[in-house]
């Protein structure tokens, strides 16, 4: 079966994001030591776990240096799959490499079959129409702001591509007016 896969904030190549740190002071990407040994991780997950045939929709985000994540972006165009990207605040809509790399790119994708809309930056709620929920990603680490909101950047997902139809499991339900929490997957 084929399936749709998201994704949000690699940020290959950006060696400093492995200096910034969460309001306790931790690291928020503390699992890796070089951008290297994150981007290959990044990279075995989505080599292990989307498919031919599957669909990638990334939220934004892709790198940083384009130097730096040359490597990681060659494995990321060879991967056998479709891409599609949402356009992040630190990606350029008219970049050639991104060009290559994903099939189709845009600003926002509805599933209505889902009951989402797809965005980088997490939408305000009272703009969030015709669906009931936002898969978003640009927060990192921190929580999706209120249950209409899921959060699907890779410090939330174990670094790994997460299938829509999972991220919606539980979620596929009218909010009751007023409930607000943190989702994250």
């Amino acid at each position: 079966m084929r399936q749709i896969w998201l994704i949000s904030d690699t940020h290959f190549g950006h060696e400093n994001i492995l200096t910034f740190k969460r309001e306790d002071g931790t690291p928020v990407r503390p699992e890796f030591d070089t951008v290297e040994q994150m981007d290959q991780c990044m990279l075995d997950h989505l080599n292990d776990m989307v498919k031919p045939g599957d669909s990638l929709y990334h939220l934004g985000d892709v790198y940083f240096s384009k130097t730096r994540a040359a490597k990681a972006l060659g494995y990321l165009k060879a991967m056998p799959f479709k891409k599609r990207l949402l356009l992040g605040n630190h990606d350029d809509g008219k970049d050639p490499i991104l060009h290559e790399i994903f099939g189709k790119i845009d600003m926002w994708r509805i599933f209505k079959e889902h009951n989402a809309l797809l965005t980088h930056v997490p939408i305000y709620p009272a703009e969030i129409r015709k669906v009931w929920y936002n898969i978003h990603g640009h927060i990192h680490e921190k929580p999706a702001p209120t249950d209409a909101h899921i959060c699907v950047c890779v410090e939330h997902t174990g670094y790994k591509p997460v299938p829509i139809e999972e991220v919606m499991k539980g979620h596929n339900k009218k909010l009751k007016e007023g409930e607000r929490c943190s989702k994250s997957i």
